[in-house]
């Protein structure tokens, strides 16, 4: 057996001081709708974003030991700060999970932080967010019961035992920690990063990407953002612009162990903020509305995909006020048409954005996944007539 390096190392992205790399909009790819200025998740005011990569080892998988390429994301919808924000989720197949989203349907609020990372540590993942809340006193004590604490947090996942040595259970504590705590808002680091680390989508390297759009209702301009991570679809399906560029593309194919069957495993995570005033039930409307920009690139979730998504709003500060009557904003149904336009758009480029920022990788038993490569899109774009020659 060829044992690697074995030299681990933890890469906290805590700000994308590493620059920046090409996004969807810089190969000249079209797409619709005015973006926020960081075309970020994070231009919505109060989100801040934070991940933990974990990368180490190569070759042949020795469980426990690695190759590891996985990692945790977190999104807080207000900062640090403890204030429950309206929310509603929605699933398009649900071969995945979300813990949370029971109280989540039941209550209208989304009560802290959600982080994603992949399949098997779901559980570790979410005792360390309730974990690092009672620490950070990151919650509201129940009136006259001061000493009562409980939380049901919401984490996602993705499935990345493609690449990752997903039952050596790699993701620890500290590395959830490590992501809440240095959360931050600011450009998102994008691609092979966080719970990203290790995904693939359409059969090339996937991961975590992001984008935003302004809207105007009523003469006030208001943003809505979308974070995913991206591991679901089939090359053939693959969609840009209305051109069929995964059967374009016949080459740059998954190395896969040889023994794994060559199927589509599928999963998607999307997380829809925005700073309008919606009702929960407003909310669940814009996470029905993901599916739209996934099927733009020939996303379909497929029986094994876990397509799952929730959508929150950082308008009414104060709402989930334990004692006090609230009086609350809310956008009428019949202005709200635009925000789900904004929804499919978003969500298509964020899609687009994991696969440019994406970067080839070498995983367990060599499985390799290539980048998108960037350069033959824009040559079939041009081919077709989307792109200007």
């Amino acid at each position: 057996m060829n044992r690697l390096f074995l030299i681990f190392f933890l890469i906290l992205i805590c700000s994308p001081s590493f620059g920046q790399k090409p996004r969807a909009r810089d190969l000249g790819i079209p797409l619709e709708g005015k973006t926020g200025k960081l075309n970020a998740i994070t231009d919505v005011k109060g989100i801040e974003v934070g991940h933990t990569t974990l990368i180490s080892g190569e070759g042949e998988l020795v469980v426990g030991e690695g190759p590891v390429r996985t990692g945790v994301t977190a999104i807080f919808p207000r900062g640090k700060t403890y204030d429950p924000v309206f929310a509603g989720w929605y699933s398009l197949n649900g071969n995945g999970e979300m813990t949370g989203t029971t109280w989540v349907e039941e209550s209208g609020f989304l009560e802290g932080p959600i982080a994603i990372t992949n399949t098997h540590s779901v559980g570790v993942v979410r005792d360390a967010v309730v974990e690092w809340q009672f620490k950070n006193k990151h919650f509201d004590p129940l009136p006259d019961e001061l000493d009562i604490f409980w939380s049901l947090p919401v984490v996602a996942e993705t499935y990345d035992g493609d690449l990752n040595d997903i039952n050596g259970f790699h993701v620890k504590k500290e590395h959830v920690f490590s992501a809440l705590d240095h959360a931050q808002a600011g450009p998102v680091e994008e691609g092979n990063v966080g719970g990203g680390t290790g995904m693939i989508c359409h059969e090339f390297k996937g991961g975590i990407g992001t984008s935003s759009r302004e809207v105007v209702i009523n003469n006030t301009t208001y943003t809505l953002g979308v974070i995913v991570q991206a591991n679901y679809g089939t090359r053939k399906t693959l969609t840009i612009a209305g051109v069929p560029v995964g059967k374009e593309i016949s080459d740059l194919q998954v190395l896969w162990d040889p023994l794994k069957r060559q199927e589509e495993r599928g999963s998607i995570i999307v997380i829809v903020a925005t700073d309008v005033p919606l009702l929960p039930h407003q909310l669940k409307r814009l996470a029905r509305r993901v599916p739209i920009g996934i099927s733009r690139l020939g996303g379909y979730g497929g029986n094994s995909s876990g397509d799952i998504f929730i959508a929150f709003s950082t308008a009414n500060s104060g709402a989930a006020h334990r004692v006090n009557d609230q009086q609350v904003n809310m956008l009428s149904n019949d202005k709200i048409s635009p925000l789900f336009e904004a929804v499919a758009q978003a969500t298509e480029e964020s899609i687009l954005n994991a696969l440019v920022a994406a970067e080839t990788m070498v995983g367990k038993n060599n499985t390799t996944v290539y980048e998108l490569p960037e350069n033959e899109v824009v040559e079939i774009l041009k081919k077709y007539g989307r792109i200007k020659k």
